[in-house]
């Protein structure tokens, strides 16, 4: 099935009050709607379906956007797991298309109980009841290497306007979060747009997964607002050492970015940045 989509902006009638003077007129305002994400798996033969997580969102992207949710809540570890991605084709069901299927291949397992948490997700906040730094390495993921990746500094202070320069539906709506994977010389590999920050981290984790890209090593992450535990959950899980983001760090996100070996970047501006840890992946 082709993937097709609800549009990413709608136009919404409005009343300008410019210098005393009113025009109505017609506004670009950035489109949000839920996407409920089920998984579709084989049990004893039979075909079962659970709803993992109900997350507002903007249209575009959710394949990627169901995948790397799964990939980065753990519950799924990889592209090998998956048969296929598609929009809801139940019969009698409405908004077909805020509805995706990730259907697992035969032989891999998934138990519903295992969901500790309510994925209930809002565009601001991320998932609601975020688990502890203990979880993830209950989970498995492990600190990440620190001799890989060197980034200068110019390169660092380059990045929050090389991301604002490719925020197409931003320029039109002022309304929306940006993510950025970008290689250590600056040269950007994937954006993603949405109304959640969290939202556009896990269309970039998706898109790395889906196109057999993980784990992304040698990739500076860049995000457009402030950098809180879910952005660093999600980046650990897609193997990225290095994010960067143009507002402030939570303390959460500062210990488990300690924890884990990560370099943490906040602040970032044409003019400097606050390095919050992992100092030894900054090249001079």
């Amino acid at each position: 099935m082709i993937e097709q989509m609800l549009g990413p902006t709608v136009k919404v009638p409005i009343r300008r009050l410019r210098q005393g003077v009113t025009q109505d007129v017609e506004d670009v305002v950035a489109t949000e709607e839920p996407l409920e994400i089920r998984v579709v798996w084989w049990e004893e033969g039979t075909q079962r379906t659970a709803s993992v997580a109900v997350t507002m969102r903007t249209p575009r992207h959710d394949y990627e956007l169901a995948a790397g949710f799964l990939h980065s809540e753990g519950i799924i570890r990889g592209f090998d797991a998956i048969e296929r991605i598609s929009h809801c084709q139940d019969e009698g069901v409405e908004q077909k298309y805020n509805i995706v299927n990730v259907y697992l291949k035969p032989g891999f397992a998934f138990d519903p109980k295992l969901l500790n948490r309510n994925f209930y997700a809002t565009s601001s906040c991320g998932v609601c009841g975020k688990a502890s730094l203990e979880a993830l390495e209950i989970r498995g993921c492990p600190a990440l290497p620190t001799g890989e990746l060197k980034v200068s500094k110019d390169v660092v202070s380059s990045l929050p306007d090389a991301l604002r320069k490719e925020q197409r539906v931003f320029d039109r709506t002022g309304g929306l979060h940006a993510a950025g994977l970008f290689d250590a010389q600056g040269r950007l590999q994937c954006l993603r747009e949405d109304v959640g920050r969290h939202n556009a981290v896990d269309k970039l984790v998706g898109w790395a997964m889906l196109g057999k890209r993980l784990p992304l090593n040698n990739s500076v992450l860049v995000v457009s607002g402030r950098t809180s535990y879910e952005i660093m959950q999600k980046a650990l899980s897609a193997g990225i050492p290095f994010v960067v983001a143009v507002g402030a760090p939570s303390s959460l996100a500062v210990d488990m970015a300690r924890r884990f070996g990560m370099t943490l970047v906040g602040f970032a501006r044409g003019d400097g940045f606050n390095v919050y840890t992992g100092l030894e992946r900054l090249d001079s």
